[in-house]
């Protein structure tokens, strides 16, 4: 048995090194992500000289659920000053933002309260925070929400005094941060699945001669020789339903291949690639998209 396996692994370990880079391992491409409008709609904290723009937990929420998402590696994450304008517009306003998504978000719960227990020799002080948060991802091409829920976290902290001895202190500011994330958690990986599972799209930007621009770069991990295919725009029917324009599914027409990718910024990285297939309108690029699916 033994001279068996021996005479078999490497045999194993040849086909395992020949398979395609595609077998081994699947590429995985970062989505261009806006986090936008993430507001408290609480009344904690909110007294006469209350500011909106600067609300601290408000930032707390933000911070956090941005590390939360670049820790995954799968996205890039965009700021934009004139955000909550664009999307207040919606229509086509949304696309000029330049990301794949749009996540708004608020504090919709907090409360937090201090127990304490009196014995003979002893006490002890317990702080409660309780945060609640609700979610929207919203597809930047279509304007539709296509996922949206809400979570809420918990954190506490006990301190005890024995015979006068032991930790006293007033509320612990840190408990609020551990409440909204540990809400958060509860919603990250649902975003993640939600936005990884739709396909990842990309769009023709120019065409001379043979030569093909299409938007996407390196940091979102294209790179030369990666090959994708070309749709054409399915047609635009309004469902009545709902009253909502759907756009149905494209038409396969050819594929590109990666030859360059150029930018210093995700916002502006272009990839310069070759094309095969049926021939494109180029007089009307926006009837075309990419996919990786």
């Amino acid at each position: 048995m033994r001279r068996t396996l021996t005479f078999l692994l490497p045999a194993l370990l040849a086909v395992l090194v020949a398979l395609p880079v595609s077998a081994q391992s699947e590429k995985t491409i970062k989505r261009k992500v806006a986090i936008g409008r993430f507001s408290n709609e609480t009344q904690y904290a909110k007294g006469l000289f209350y500011d909106k723009e600067n609300d601290p937990m408000r930032k707390q929420a933000l911070d956090i659920l941005s590390s939360k998402l670049a820790a995954s590696g799968k996205f890039i994450l965009l700021e934009r000053e004139d955000l909550d304008i664009l999307v207040a517009e919606a229509g086509d306003a949304m696309r000029k933002i330049g990301a794949d998504y749009i996540i708004l978000g608020s504090i919709t719960e907090y409360g937090r309260k201090a127990e304490g227990q009196q014995k003979v020799f002893s006490s002890t002080k317990t702080q409660t925070v309780e945060a609640g948060v609700s979610i929207r991802l919203v597809e930047a091409a279509t304007g539709l929400i296509i996922y949206s829920d809400e979570a809420k976290g918990y954190a506490e902290t006990t301190s005890k005094q024995t015979l006068g001895l032991g930790g006293t202190s007033g509320f612990d500011a840190t408990l609020s941060d551990k409440a909204i994330s540990a809400a958060l958690s509860q919603l990250v990986e649902s975003i993640i699945n939600k936005c990884m599972d739709k396909p990842w799209r990309s769009y023709i930007l120019s065409v001379d001669d043979d030569s093909y621009v299409i938007s996407g770069g390196a940091s979102q991990g294209l790179s030369a020789g990666d090959s994708f295919i070309v749709y054409k725009r399915g047609k635009i029917v309004n469902n009545p339903q709902t009253g909502l324009d759907v756009e149905l599914p494209g038409t396969k027409v050819g594929k590109v291949t990666i030859l360059q990718t150029i930018g210093d910024t995700p916002e502006t990285e272009i990839s310069f690639c070759t094309y095969e297939g049926q021939a494109l309108d180029t007089e009307i690029l926006s009837n075309y998209y990419i996919s990786d699916k």
